[in-house]
């Protein structure tokens, strides 16, 4: 594989940063993955990296080098990241459990493969225009669809980022897979969080991400997306691929997996509390017991079939 790849968060106009988001790859597959959390106190961040983090351990153990099926994988361990928050909610004795939407997609073979679950979402982007793009599981969206008010309206409504579906509520979240979708040279994968598209439409964002150096292009939109939340701004966060793989040239930012082995991963993700962009009001030790106590509820469902 060769691609080139891109990822930042930010925390806008809020206190805390609740999305957390993480990329891994193997010599011949990719998972990217963002969570956009829910929840008081610091529960949100809590569900959004049990997510993240649900979703990495279990790609790092079943891609060898390749998944057999991408799409049984991601719902399957999209599930164990619900049951996984349900199991901390249950252990903390909470009265409202945590939630986090997530989008996730993985690519082998020339392929993206990708889910979600809320309105965290993913735009494919081919020559500058939007190809395709996630359906958000929102009231809003509802309506939108039924007719009863434009996308204009949607977009300043104010219940759009109710969700319907998401992962640690009281009933399993609804998953939507997309279709089994080949790859062009050139292409761009992008997954956000609300913070960003909310601010930012995808024909916008498709356009400026044709910079052919996408770290600084990618920088540029999230400094416009934070600069048009202003200070009532949401996290926003974004995960940014250009797909290479027939490319006769390389930049110096893009990753070749062509040397790795069989059982070489690469991942970057953020463990809780370690990230200066999303540390929570919490002392080093309350930090270190989230963290171990994350692990432990991930733990509870990482064999559940």
């Amino acid at each position: 594989m060769r691609f080139t790849i891109y990822q930042e968060s930010r925390r806008g106009g809020r206190k805390n940063n609740e999305d957390r988001m993480a990329y891994s790859y193997s010599r011949d597959a990719l998972l990217l993955v963002i969570a956009d959390g829910m929840g008081g106190h610091y529960y949100g961040e809590v569900a959004a990296q049990i997510a993240v983090q649900t979703m990495a351990n279990a790609f790092q153990q079943e891609a060898q080098t390749t998944l057999e099926d991408p799409f049984w994988f991601l719902q399957k361990h999209i599930g164990n990241a619900h049951y996984a928050i349900s199991a901390y909610s249950e252990t903390h004795r909470l009265k409202d459990s945590p939630r986090t939407t997530i989008v996730a997609c993985v690519i082998q073979n020339s392929i993206a493969y990708w889910v979600h679950a809320g309105d965290s979402r993913l735009y494919l982007i081919r020559q500058g225009r939007v190809l395709s793009q996630t359906r958000d599981h929102s009231q809003v969206q509802m309506l939108v669809d039924e007719g009863v008010i434009s996308r204009e309206q949607a977009e300043t409504h104010p219940e759009r980022n109710k969700v319907y579906s998401c992962l640690g509520g009281t009933h399993p979240p609804e998953v939507e897979c997309s279709r089994k979708t080949p790859l062009h040279s050139g292409d761009l994968l992008v997954l956000c969080t609300d913070g960003l598209w909310g601010v930012m439409p995808g024909d916008i964002l498709a356009q400026s991400l044709q910079h052919p150096d996408l770290a600084q292009s990618a920088t540029q939109i999230m400094d416009r997306a934070e600069a048009w939340g202003g200070a009532q701004g949401d996290n926003l966060s974004l995960i940014a691929v250009r797909w290479e793989e027939n490319y006769q040239e390389r930049s110096q930012t893009t990753i070749s997996t062509l040397s790795m082995g069989p059982s070489e991963f690469t991942t970057r993700m953020e463990e809780f509390g370690r990230n200066p962009n999303y540390k929570s009001n919490l002392s080093d030790a309350e930090i270190e017991r989230a963290i171990e106590e994350i692990r432990a509820a991930i733990d509870k469902v990482s064999f559940k079939k």
